[in-house]
């Protein structure tokens, strides 16, 4: 497995034990809010990639009805496991969760009416080749969706906590995230469309997240991709990066974080 691969299954392995905790409440509010954008019509089938405990492919299911199926693919067991759970508490047996690799599923061209494809293509070593596979997956007709981070995601907290980390551990203090190449929406029209895409709508919206309280930051820190972080430092140093960070919270008043977002629906006619 690709080693970016591999650190992305191992940091979400981690963050499955806060993955679904309130605090992160934005992953089931985009990923429904990314189905709602393609108006699933009953008995369609959907396939679902990076698709973590099921925040687009629950909502794709009820959406498609007893008639339609998903397919929801991750490279995290334990994210699939709670997503298995979900489902089963939600009575929905039209989901079909695959552990996998998505340059290496095995599914149909030409076999989907909907691709997905929410807060993970960016993971992928090779997005445009990852992209273009997804959408030749498409039936004619058929939708690929695909949601990225906008700018200045969890501001300003984010700050504050890279900031916290470099005082204690400079080494593990990321220049560069993920998702930061597709911050921009025509960073991510462009890969649509040299993917082969077409009919491409891509939508930035603004938004804000609230904390309950000055930990619920720190909860999005384990419940995010941020926790491959938190896993580097010694037991010390999470406690001097926690301290430092709620410092900085309850002195800066901060009461929400950015939580920013481009939506974007590529129609194959």
């Amino acid at each position: 497995m690709h080693e970016a691969k591999l650190k992305a299954q191992n940091t979400y392995n981690a963050a499955a034990d806060y993955f679904d905790d309130p605090a992160l409440g934005f992953w089931d509010r985009f990923g429904s809010a990314t189905i709602d954008r393609l108006h699933l019509s009953p008995g369609a089938a959907v396939l679902d990639v990076c698709s973590g405990t099921g925040a687009s492919a629950l909502p794709a299911a009820v959406q498609v009805g007893p008639a339609g199926k998903v397919v929801a693919v991750d490279l995290s067991e334990n994210l699939l496991r709670l997503a298995k759970q979900k489902a089963q508490r939600l009575g929905l047996s039209n989901v079909e969760f695959r552990l996998g690799d998505v340059d290496a599923l095995e599914c149909p061209l030409g076999h989907f009416d909907a691709v997905v494809c929410v807060f993970g293509i960016f993971f992928l070593p090779d997005m445009l080749s990852a992209t273009t596979r997804l959408w030749q997956m498409l039936k004619p007709g058929g939708q690929l969706a695909i949601t990225t981070w906008g700018p200045r995601l969890w501001e300003p907290g984010s700050s504050m906590f890279w900031d916290a980390v470099n005082r204690v551990r400079p080494d593990l203090t990321r220049a560069f995230n993920p998702w930061d190449s597709l911050t921009d929406p025509d960073a991510v029209l462009s890969l649509l469309l040299d993917a082969g895409a077409s009919y491409v709508t891509v939508e930035p919206v603004s938004g804000l997240h609230p904390l309950r309280a000055r930990e619920d930051f720190w909860t999005i820190v384990l419940g995010s991709g941020y926790r491959a972080t938190y896993e580097a430092m010694t037991p010390a140093e999470r406690r001097a990066v926690y301290d430092d960070v709620m410092d900085s919270i309850s002195t800066q008043l901060i009461t929400e974080v950015e939580t920013n977002v481009v939506f974007a629906v590529a129609k194959n006619s």
